[in-house]
């Protein structure tokens, strides 16, 4: 009985709309697909709101006011270093006979809290969602380009009861930008490349500011049109096995160097790559000074085309001497004309970030909130596997290599991970997993070392085979820089694959991936989801038997067709497709 319902259920029910819950935002969706959305983003979202509430929690700590998060403990300690300062601080104060410090909870507007600013908000959802878990805001505005979407996000302020902090804009997102009215946080997720909007919002975001950027462009950026990419981003991406880290450092090239037009450099919080996207969190600092490392802080990429080795190159060099501190630029290049394993060309990709992509201090924050509230997030536990995987990675090696590209190279079995990742350490190398893929390997040994110990792997596992590796490594090399012991190590296994973390789900829904743009007159022709369905599992349901192909006979086929040979004495063969 629609009598019964509330007028905003009413109207909602009349108006054909779903209600879809996340977090603790309920938002109102029209049937018809004039407004975008993604399910699959929620982790997204989550880890949005996590990262935003630390930067908060930073952030107001300075200006005198204490964040409140819901079912968080009233502490969150990262180490004794800080637990010890805070005490220290506590007993200060109540000498001193201080004011009790002001508290911000979550849904409240905060006088001297922080701005927030969604470029491209759609529905609302990523706003509606700050508004009602992210203490010590003072505004949230949620922006978008559609009058509909604009429409939208005000009805979804009102029916969530936060227009007292959310208010909706319709304007373009390339022009928010000046120096008067920054914000404290820009968030960016648009339908595809974010490259449009990267110039004003390195200008828009205040000084010390969070600037969270997403990209689902990924086929561009993870190297099959590297030429867009640089149109894009400034940067040639590149086919290789770390195409997902090389993103992530592509993205991060890009935001500085537009922030360095304005004199102002960034600083990389979190950057992860997560199902078809990448997420990157950093901050945005002024300082003509610091704006000079930023040559220092690039490096160009040599991959070679048949075993895969990659060499990094520096655009600057920068050499301190005492206070002094000299710029020049960077010499090389660091391989020859061809590559010395395996004697193919190189391809050169970037230029790409070459710092490192996390603060792990931060990061370590972030981890200690979520895991200490479970109940806050949908996909919590997720959360703590992706974030300790980062803390464990090592924060100067660039890009990696994976163990079966490595083994496929040299044509052999693959080895365990545990025992490649031993024979590492006990060579005095460094190594650690990467988020961005499962058989990943990050370690600061050089392709040298790394190929030793898969021919030390081969001759240890099948002595009895030729001493070969295959086309793509060179088969009269010996091994030179040292014989490789499997035996495995305790510290080879880290904390996070020990403890089964959630590091990399399956797929959360059939048909999962990026949705359809919205339509300005919404709808999805059926056409299209048909053809989706059909072209899903394709390669894993092939059909096996002959009389469901088509046949295509010989064209000199007479029909005197006797052991395989036509009218014309000819041999043909039958092609089924």
């Amino acid at each position: 009985n629609l009598l019964s319902l509330t007028p905003s259920k009413r109207e909602s029910i009349l108006n054909w709309e779903t209600v879809v819950r996340e977090g603790k935002a309920a938002i109102l969706f029209p049937s018809a697909n004039e407004v975008f959305y993604n399910p699959v983003q929620e982790f997204n979202r989550d880890l949005t709101c996590a990262v935003v509430t630390e930067f908060a929690r930073e952030q107001m700590a300075r200006r005198g006011v204490k964040v409140v998060v819901p079912g968080e403990k009233e502490r969150v300690v990262v180490n004794l270093a800080d637990e010890k300062k805070e005490e220290t601080e506590m007993q200060t104060g109540e000498e001193g006979g201080e004011e009790p410090v002001v508290t911000a909870s979550v849904g409240e507007r905060c006088k001297n809290g922080l701005r927030v600013l969604e470029g491209l908000a759609a529905s609302g959802l990523r706003s509606v969602r700050f508004a009602l878990e992210v203490p010590g805001l003072r505004s949230v505005t949620a922006n978008d380009f559609s009058s509909k979407a604009a429409a939208l996000i005000a009805r979804n302020a009102q029916h969530n009861g936060v227009t007292h902090l959310l208010q909706a804009s319709q304007r373009d997102a390339r022009l928010m930008r000046g120096k008067k009215d920054r914000y404290d946080v820009i968030d960016l997720d648009p339908y595809g490349s974010p490259a449009p909007f990267l110039d004003a919002a390195v200008q828009a975001v205040g000084e010390g500011g969070l600037l969270c950027v997403t990209c689902t462009d990924m086929a561009v950026m993870a190297g099959n049109s590297g030429e867009t990419c640089y149109s894009k981003y400034g940067s040639v991406s590149i086919k290789a096995k770390y195409c997902h880290e090389m993103a992530l450092r592509i993205i991060l090239h890009s935001l500085d160097q537009r922030a360095g037009v304005y004199q102002r450099y960034i600083h990389p919080l979190l950057c992860v790559s997560v199902d078809f996207y990448i997420r990157v969190f950093v901050r945005v600092h002024t300082g003509q000074a610091m704006v000079k490392n930023s040559a220092s802080k690039q490096a160009l990429v040599y991959n070679c085309v048949g075993c895969g080795s990659f060499h990094l190159q520096r655009l600057g060099k920068r050499t301190t001497q005492g206070n002094h501190i000299k710029y020049s630029a960077a010499t090389g290049p660091p391989v020859g004309a061809e590559c010395e394993h395996c004697g193919h060309r190189h391809q050169l990709g970037g230029p790409i970030w070459g710092e490192a992509l996390h603060d792990v201090s931060f990061v370590q924050k972030v981890l200690s909130a979520v895991s200490g509230n479970p109940s806050r997030f949908g996909t919590a536990r997720r959360i703590e596997g992706m974030l300790s995987m980062v803390t464990e990675e090592l924060e100067d090696v660039p890009l990696y290599y994976t163990v079966d590209n490595l083994s496929s190279t040299v044509h052999c079995s693959t080895p365990p991970l545990l025992q490649f990742r031993s024979a590492l350490l006990h060579a005095g190398h460094r190594v650690s997993l990467s988020h961005a893929c499962k058989n990943a390997l990050k370690t600061d040994a050089p392709p040298r070392v790394l190929w030793d110990v898969m021919r030390c792997w081969v001759r240890h596992n099948a002595p009895w085979e030729p001493f070969q590796y295959g086309m793509k490594l060179k088969v009269q090399v010996p091994i030179r820089v040292l014989q490789a012991c499997f035996d495995v190590r305790e510290d080879a296994n880290p904390q996070s694959r020990r403890r089964h973390l959630t590091r990399f789900q399956e797929n959360p829904e059939p048909f999962w991936g990026p949705k359809a743009r919205a339509n300005a007159g919404g709808g999805i022709s059926s056409d299209l989801e048909d053809r989706r369905k059909q072209g899903q599992n394709k390669r894993k349901n092939q059909i096996t038997d002959a009389t469901q192909l088509k046949s295509f006979p010989c064209k000199s086929f007479t029909g005197a067709f006797s052991l395989g040979k036509c009218s014309e004495g000819c041999e043909h063969t039958l092609f089924f497709s």
